[in-house]
């Protein structure tokens, strides 16, 4: 069994029935699933803020790059299309596979371009680790440190005031 952490993002189209039909497209294999948060662009300024979320999933067969090609998968479902111009630019749906444990629970480490873990941004983004803390409050990002730490210090520590909850606004599967 494998275990994955995956964040969430929209900030194209109807934002939430994109998280919701995320969620909904990992099924059975969905543990957890945070609250939603609404935040700024990153990294590209130019474009609407985001809705984010993180979920946990398991899976007995899924390795790593299974994980990979189900977050693709839900993208494609959204309608996301990449333009190769804006790296950071908006879109319907964005899935991020954060983290990946085996089922020894050791962290899986790659340095492959194509699927980096654990993601190599991550440590940096308030809008992962918040959202993150709610399914895991002892959580810890490998080779990084505790969720709780991560966000008090450096880049996620200045973005943090900026992850605003939307309580109003539930993320449940459409399944």
């Amino acid at each position: 069994m494998s275990r994955a952490v995956l964040s969430l993002g929209s900030n194209l189209g109807d934002r939430l029935a994109h998280l919701r039909c995320a969620v909904a497209g990992f099924g059975d294999a969905v543990r957890l699933v945070s609250d939603v948060y609404e935040t700024p662009p990153w990294g590209d300024p130019d474009q609407p803020a985001y809705l984010n979320a993180v979920l946990l999933a398991e899976d007995p067969t899924a390795g790593p790059y299974d994980w990979l090609e189900r977050a693709r998968a839900a993208e494609r479902a959204a309608g996301r299309v990449r333009d190769p111009r804006r790296r950071f630019g908006p879109r319907t749906l964005d899935v991020d596979v954060i983290a990946v444990r085996r089922d020894d629970d050791e962290p899986v480490f790659s340095d492959d371009p194509e699927l980096t873990l654990p993601h190599p941004r991550a440590h940096l983004r308030a809008f992962v680790l918040r959202p993150w803390i709610d399914i895991q409050p002892d959580g810890e990002l490998p080779g990084h440190g505790r969720l709780t730490e991560l966000l008090e210090t450096g880049a996620a520590a200045a973005d943090a005031p900026e992850v605003r909850p939307r309580p109003d606004l539930e993320l449940e599967s459409t399944a």
